[in-house]
Parts: C-alpha cells; structure tokens; sequence
C-alpha cells in the first residue's frame, strides 16, 4: 500500500511537533531552517559525532531535544550545490519520502544555504517523494501496520517551505500527471496475469476517457477485416481474444499532424510451442510493460493537457501453446501485406507490433513514431538493465530521444541498423522470417520492425532490461518500474508542444 502525501507549498512554517527535514550541501555551514527547528542548535553537535559530511544522499536522523519545536529532525545531504541535476532533485524528495516514519506531519525546508532552488527543482522534489511512496500490496491479506520499514499508512501532511512557493505549486500539478502516468504504468505491470488479461488492461485504458482521451478498442473480428494476421496469429493460442487499443489526444492545433506512441502489450508470454523454461517464466506477466508505458503516457499527457495531438496505440494479446496455437514454421500475412515465416513462437512481440506500427502509420499519417517493447533478452545481454536499447532510422529522433533519456535519467543506448542486417531475417519461404537467431538479437528484432514504418521518422525502444525487475533505488522499490513515461513526457514537452 502507497504512502499517501499531501504535499503543500509555503514560504515560512510555524513548527509545532512533528518532523523538519532539513537540506544541507557540503559547502554549507548550517541548513536553512535548522534555528526555527532546533533552538538549541542540536545539529551543531550531531554531526561532528555521526560523521554526517552532506555527501548526496546522506541523511542525519535526529531526536530532538525537549526545547525543540519539533520531535524530529532529519538533516539530508545534497552533496556539491553546483553539480545538482534534475534527477538528483528526484532522488533527494524519494530520500525523504524514505525517512518518513510513523508522523503525520512533515515540514521540509528546501532553501539550504548555497543551493539554488528554484521552482523546477521544488516540483522535482516533490516528484521525487511521489514516486517513491508507491508500493504494490493489493493481494496481501495481511498488512502490517507499515510499508517501507515504519513509514506510515496514515496521509501525512507534508509543508514544504520554499521562497518559489507560488511558482512551485503551479508546476506541482505536473508533477502529479507525471507521477499518475508512471504509477499507472507500475500497476499495470505488477498486476497478475489471471487478472490483467487484454480485455481487462483495454478496460484500464479506456478509464483515461475521464481525462478527455477518445479511446477506440478494436475487437478480434475488426483486426481480422483489417488483416492483422501477425498479430492474431500470437494470439490464437490463447482462450482470450485479443484487443487492440487506440487512444487519441487531442491537445494541439487541429493543423498539427500527431506524435505516435505504439506499445507490445502481451499480457503473459509463455513463449507458445516454442516454450519458454520454467524458471522465472512468473516474470512474463511484465511483458506488456510497453503497452503500459504507452498508457501511462498518455495519461499525463492529458492530465497535464498537453499542447500535442498524440496517438497510443497498443496491441493486447496472450501467448500461449494450445492445441490451435501457432506453430514453427506456419507462414502469415500483415496488415501490410507482406508474409512472415514463423520460426520462433517465442519471437511474438514484433508480431504484435509490425501490425500496430503498419495501422498507426497508415490512419494517423504520424511526425514520429516510438515504440516500447520488452522485446529482447537479447538486449539485456548487450546493456543489462540500466539503459534501454535505442534503434532510430532518424538522427533528429535519436538526438532528442538521448537528451530525454539523460535529463530523466531513464537512460538509452543507440544500436546500429542496417541492410547488412536483413539478410539474417530473410526467408526461403515467405517475405521474411520472425526471428534471425540468437546473434545480433535485438538489432534484427528492430530491423524485422523497420519494414513496417515506411519513411516516417521511427525509433524502437527495447525495454526489457529496464521496465521490470530494473534494480530499486530513491525513487522506484517497485518490480514495475514504470519506465518510459518520463522519458517520452519529456521529449513531447520539451520539442513537440505548439
């Protein structure tokens, strides 16, 4: 169960119990705030004895003495004021969401002496708490009376006493569209796979309708009048039917053509006939961590009402090895018309998206098209699970993508494309193969896909390494990260916005 905040900006605080956490850089004497806090100046003597130096990160608990207008204090580093970055003011808010223990009432003073906090860096904070308070219990029964190591289950009321207070609280509501769309993501892909199946997740897109996003879902009969027979072909070995899900966003001029965002939604993938191995084979319910990055953008993006026309398309089907399941060596037809030779069941995400990229391209005539897949275990051999694999048949794309993925710290990696790469998924007996074997994996999963974008400006993301099972640090503990959702905010915010 998630912490709950309510988070509220001022430009002084009148302390009265409860717990002031403080900032401190390495170039600075004494936090701001430390007098009102600790009339006695306990943190003077504190810190010489524990051997706290401010470094990033680093935190000094307190309890404070009888005189204090406070019952605890909480000095947190911010190491060198002059070498802050965006994403640390994240990780110092998820720190202190960290710290929060068994109060009610948290006072939070960001105007450390040397350090340069604006309102960005402000929201960024509270970003930062936001993120890190989420946690998924929803099917334990029993629920003890903490979540994080004694962080409270009560709301807690956090004051965050800043002098761009005014400033903060405007961009606060983008930080709260922000942190919907990536915990909606986080749900999504902690969810079982007897719960979430494609009906089910389409049902959850179809909420953003209450944001003012028009959602279309295409059933199994429409996407066999359309010839998705790739897509259907993954699908046909499961007892659910398959949903394809559009979601549009209209926020722009009417003149301005739309920004697409397309996403692998394979609510579970056993591999089908080519079976996967038991082990770990639980961790397949995340992959449809695509498709829940495309709808937790498009969340904020309408929560946030984003000046763009953005399109999300995601393609929802399950894998499994049936009697009338697919087989290697079966041969089907695109909604592009061209054939694909099956050689691996397990090869089934770019099935899924050749059809959602051909039908996204063909209608909505996008400015770019992005899609995120758990594509390749491929890629967590190349890049593991700290950046995500990056294929772009546009530098511009690429370039942009790159900064948003440094700025948010949800960090890519460009891979090489092609022709040379083509003749590996070649095929005796169709227009293609799905699969060019384990050499190169990723690069000819994403060469595989280029054959469906014609020459609209395109990148890939493979995201296996990074939307499930990423490691946990300030600002995630969840086994669904979430990733994607900040990364393509921020490029749709800081390039495509009229």
């Amino acid at each position: 169960m998630s912490v709950k905040f309510e988070i509220s900006f001022t430009k002084s605080a009148r302390l009265n119990g409860g717990l002031a956490i403080l900032l401190k850089s390495t170039d600075s004497e004494l936090p701001a705030g430390a007098e009102s806090a600790d009339p006695a100046n306990v943190f003077a003597k504190a810190a010489p004895v524990s051997g706290f130096k401010s470094k990033l990160l680093t935190a000094l608990d307190i309890i404070a003495p009888e005189a204090a207008s406070v019952d605890r204090i909480i000095v947190i580093g911010a190491g060198k004021a002059k070498d802050l970055t965006a994403h640390d003011w994240l990780k110092l808010g998820g720190a202190a969401a960290a710290k929060i223990r068994n109060t009610e009432k948290v006072t939070i003073f960001l105007d450390a002496p040397n350090v340069d906090v604006g309102a960005k860096e402000a929201a960024d904070f509270a970003l930062g708490m936001l993120l890190r308070a989420y946690s998924f219990d929803t099917y334990k029964t029993k629920k003890g009376d903490d979540d994080e190591k004694g962080a409270s289950r009560k709301a807690v009321k956090v004051a965050i006493v800043t002098q761009e207070a005014a400033a903060t609280k405007k961009l606060y509501a983008t930080s709260e569209a922000v942190a919907g769309g990536v915990i909606l993501a986080r749900d999504l892909v902690n969810e079982p796979p007897n719960v979430l199946g494609p009906v089910e997740f389409a049902a959850k897109a179809k909420e953003l309708e209450k944001l003012g996003v028009e959602i279309e879902i295409l059933t199994e009969r429409e996407m066999r009048r359309l010839g998705m027979g790739a897509l259907l072909g993954v699908a046909q070995g499961s007892a659910r039917p398959p949903r394809l899900v559009v979601m549009q966003w209209k926020g722009g001029k009417t003149k301005d053509k739309p920004v697409a965002f397309i996403g692998k939604g394979v609510v579970f993938d056993t591999g089908g006939i080519s079976i996967k191995p038991a082990a770990g084979m639980e961790e397949m319910k995340g992959d449809m961590g695509g498709a829940a990055a495309v709808t937790g953008l498009m969340h904020t993006l309408a929560a946030r009402e984003a000046k763009v026309n953005a399109i999300g398309v995601i393609g929802l089907v399950e894998n499994m090895p049936d009697g009338n399941a697919q087989r290697p060596g079966d041969i089907v037809t695109s909604m592009s018309g061209q054939t694909i030779e099956i050689i691996n069941t397990d090869a089934e995400g770019r099935l899924v998206l050749c059809d959602a990229l051909w039908y996204t391209n063909d209608r909505f005539k996008p400015q770019f098209m992005i899609n995120l897949a758990t594509l390749t275990g491929a890629i967590l051999v190349a890049l593991g699970n700290l950046q995500a694999g990056l294929f772009c048949n546009d530098d511009k794309l690429a370039g942009e993508l790159t900064t948003a993925g440094l700025t948010t710290d949800e960090r890519l990696w460009r891979m090489p494309l092609g022709k040379d790469y083509d003749k590996m998924i070649d095929s005796k007996f169709a227009d293609m193969k799905n699969t060019g074997g384990r050499h190169a994996g990723s690069i000819t999963a994403a060469q595989f896909l280029k054959r469906f974008v014609g020459e609209t400006p395109w990148a890939p993301l493979d995201i296996a390494g990074t939307a499930m099972g990423s490691g946990q640090d300030e600002i995630n503990q969840s086994w669904g990260s979430g990733f994607g959702v900040r990364l393509l905010d921020e490029l749709v915010r800081t390039n495509y916005e009229s």
